[in-house]
């Protein structure tokens, strides 16, 4: 980085601005302030005076940002073509001056690249191998070790794409990466990688990727490395404080070995990843940070990593900086002597000490416990719990998942996190709610922080998407932590009458559905909106969901072909009582498909539910009565392996989700792979049904998926299915969350954010349809927020499916 920098124009602490950039020949001719002037003088006479010092005392790896870069300044006699005043700001992290803008050297990218994925079965392989694939001159050698592998396997947006490129199970792998404009040349390219590794003695270990969007996702699992391994479970976590360390690659495969002798004798691992090719891996020893005992051993390795690196020539800061925990190892690696011309910069460049005191120059030590997250008196409260977090370690494990990496702060791109992007407020942030919630359970928010009024606000504008459960690199599951907040509030303030009405809407929508006509009518009625909003907080600015009688589904107990392949189908309370033409249309495409279909219901009492609207009430018993109902229904099936499908993404995917939160992994069994969306099933069977379309009742599709279907990674099946009707074109809508999200968008407090999430992205998109194309929308909340924010009708893929049925020509 340091020497594609060209300029900095920089603020400095006396209150000047000045442009820091290459010097003249005669340093003394350089423009500029006075003070600046003034600056390059004292610089520049320092690094001539020092000069012996720097080059013998600075390590020749080109991996290394360890101090301050004076040698930047060394006289052109010595190497260097040019000083360059703004390479001394480089890597000072912001303890010299405060950078406005800068001018960086930029280089061409590459038209093609191709990618190999090289797998080796011992890691010590790998690092020995590095220095001859490097002779290849590739792009890029990034390591990807064992432990990365597996972690990422259990997050769902990295699991895929492993599965298509790893083989086996792998101790470690090269990610090599050559770049070109001639295709046959990169193929060239990866036939020499190939036949290198098998001369090393390693045939066929080069999975080769010439496809621009795998390589694609093959890097995003490697740029989220830092967020994998800390997506570990437990209070051990690969912990940052040797991780920037750079050696010659000729001593990389002996470093990495002795290094991992040092952790074993102190009773942990690591995690590594990163560089290879420049010898600069990000190794992370596995310490719990709540630990007296374990934040001595991190001083214990960290001073025996840094001897080692030392000895190899190296650097102990490769390329993150030396920040708290490597700028008190200075004197051990470049001498007191450097250690003073640090301090003579400094003094030089900002004498009172003013920007990030603390690094580089005098800084405290590396485990000073004061400074840390967890401070010696951290202690996570006892926490009653509704929900089984027994994964992590118990609630606060699951709280403590949080690494603060900011990844829901992003404002474009997936899902998370709606209520981020539509307030910009940190508070509204997965990263916000956690660090909130990690305060309230460690007692530093005062007494019952976890149900208070604050703590209700701060998750007041979560939707439960569940995209953090996905797109979070650490896993953060707000949207169980939300139920389990929410439970705890309502065990001591209770609900108010319109949350009731909401929640039990499964009990009571039997009795009330045979009078739809009459609710229907009357919600139209002048006035009938502004009662209603008073005596419930539902907002009078939306309608409500229009009541069927459903008389159909009530009497159909089968259907299809006796002896086809069996299917049960649960019709959930919204399907069932405010949209049955789309659970007819579901029992009339599996039945086209050859299946006999079974209606789940109960032995006796009205119509089974998933508990869906328990759950997001806090009311966790109720949910699980629900569940219980539901379980027992759907056991004969479940024991005779008959699959569950289901249109309702909100319910259906609750049964493989928080249903293990609710039971006894024994109770469930059967719900994780059998409980399926409608698109789920026909892809997982395509081959074994006789389904069959004629041309599309429409031309044009545009596809907007759930949330809960792009966090569980059924919204490629969708775009799947519909690509068999002929004749339909399908074209995904880039969208967050639509903001309706069950019965958020219902509640006059959360309207308008609920309109704010909907016009990020998805209801403009909608508006600029051509009218002649069909919105196709995943969950019934989606199709209310369309309907409501564009005026247009959505209609749930079913149906399209249905009228491709009906169109088909024998």
């Amino acid at each position: 980085m340091r020497d594609n920098v060209l300029t900095i124009d920089a603020l400095l602490a006396n209150g000047g601005e000045a442009a820091f950039g290459p010097l003249p020949e005669d340093p003394g001719g350089v423009e500029g302030p006075a003070f600046y002037r003034q600056l390059v003088r004292s610089m520049v006479e320092l690094a001539d005076r020092e000069s012996g010092e720097i080059t013998s005392r600075f390590p020749k790896v080109h991996r290394r940002v360890g101090g301050y870069n004076i040698d930047a300044l060394l006289p052109p006699s010595t190497g260097k073509s040019q000083r360059n005043m703004a390479q001394l700001l480089v890597g000072s992290e912001g303890t010299l001056a405060f950078t406005r803008r800068l001018t960086l050297q930029l280089q061409p990218i590459p038209e093609r690249k191709a990618l190999g994925i090289c797998h080796f079965s011992s890691f010590y392989q790998a690092m020995a191998s590095t220095q001859h694939i490097v002779k290849l001159k590739p792009d890029a050698v990034e390591l990807v070790d064992r432990t990365l592998i597996e972690l990422a396997l259990d997050i769902p947006m990295f699991r895929d794409t492993l599965t298509r490129h790893v083989r086996g199970r792998p101790d470690a792998l090269l990610l090599v990466e050559f770049s070109g404009e001639d295709p046959v040349h990169l193929e060239r390219q990866l036939a020499d990688l190939n036949s290198l590794l098998s001369d090393l003695g390693h045939s066929d270990s080069v999975v080769k990727i010439t496809d621009a969007g795998e390589q694609r996702a093959v890097w995003e699992v490697r740029k989220a490395g830092l967020n994998i391994m800390m997506s570990m479970k437990g209070d051990g976590k690969p912990v940052s404080f040797i991780e920037d360390c750079a050696v010659p690659l000729e001593h990389l495969a002996d470093f990495t070995d002795r290094l991992t002798g040092i952790f074993r004798d102190h009773g942990t691992s690591g995690t590594w990843y990163a560089h290879a090719s420049e010898g600069c891996l990000h190794v992370r020893p596995v310490l719990n940070m709540k630990s007296a005992g374990d934040v001595q051993k991190m001083r214990s390795i960290a001073e025996k990593a840094f001897a080692m690196v030392r000895e190899y020539g190296g650097s102990h800061s490769g390329e993150h900086g030396d920040g708290i925990v490597r700028s008190e190892f200075h004197p051990v690696m470049f001498g007191d002597r450097m250690l003073d011309i640090f301090g003579d910069i400094k003094q030089a460049v900002d004498p009172k000490g003013l920007f990030n005191p603390g690094k580089i120059v005098e800084p405290p030590k590396m485990d000073d416990r004061t400074l840390f997250r967890y401070r010696p008196d951290y202690n996570a409260e006892n926490t009653t719990t509704h929900l089984d977090w027994s994964d992590w370690g118990g609630f606060a494990g699951a709280v403590e998942m949080c690494n603060n990496n900011g990844a829901c702060r992003k404002r474009d791109g997936a899902v998370m996190c709606p209520s981020f992007r539509a307030t910009g407020d940190e508070q509204h942030s997965t990263r916000g709610r956690a660090n909130a919630l990690r305060l309230a359970i460690s007692g530093q928010l005062g007494r019952d922080a976890l149900t208070s009024d604050a703590m209700h606000q701060t998750m007041s504008l979560c939707v439960g998407c569940k995209a953090c459960r996905r797109e979070c690199p650490t896993g953060v599951d707000m949207a169980r932590m939300k139920i389990e907040v929410q439970a705890n509030r309502v065990r001591a303030m209770g609900l108010t009458a319109g949350q009731r009405l909401v929640a039990y809407l499964p009990r009571y929508a039997p009795l009330l559905a045979p009078l739809a006509p009459l609710l229907n009518s009357t919600a139209t009625l002048p006035g009938a909106r502004r009662v209603l909003e008073s005596l419930t907080g539902l907002t009078r600015h939306r309608a409500l969901p229009r009541w069927h009688r459903a008389a159909g589904l009530k009497r159909m107990t089968t259907a299809g072909p006796v002896s086809g392949t069996e299917v049960v189908v649960l019709l959930d309370t919204f399907t069932r009582w405010f949209e049955p033409a789309n659970g007819q249309a579901l029992v009339d495409v599996l039945s086209a498909a050859g299946c006999h279909v079974h209606i789940a219901r109960p032995k006796r009492g009205r119509p089974l539910c998933c508990g869906r609207t328990f759950l997001s009430a806090g009311l966790i018993d109720q949910a699980r009565y629900e569940a219980s109902r539901l379980i027992r229904a759907l056991r004969p099936y479940l024991d005779r392996g008959i699959p569950l499908v289901g249109l309702e993404p909100a319910c259906l995917l609750t049964l493989r989700d928080e249903y293990k939160d609710l039971f006894p992994a024994g109770e469930t069994e059967g719900l994780d792979g059998m409980a399926l969306l409608l698109e789920e099933y026909l892809v997982k069977n395509r081959t074994s049904l006789s389904l069959e379309f004629g041309s599309s009742p429409v031309s044009h599709a545009a596809l907007h998926c759930h949330c809960h279907q792009k966090a569980f990674a059924t919204a490629g099946d969708v775009e799947t299915v519909l690509g068999w009707v002929p004749d339909l074109q399908v074209d995904p809508i880039a969208s967050s969350c639509c903001g309706m999200a069950g019965d958020f968008g219902q509640w006059a407090q959360t309207y308008a954010v609920s309109m704010t999430m909907g016009e990020l992205s998805l209801l403009p998109a909608v508006r600029d349809l051509a009218l002649e194309s069909t919105v196709v929308a995943g969950g019934t909340s989606c199709r209310q927020q369309i309907r409501h924010g564009t005026g247009r009708d959505a209609i749930h893929f079913v149906q399209l499916l249905r009228g491709a049925l009906t169109a088909k020509t024998v």
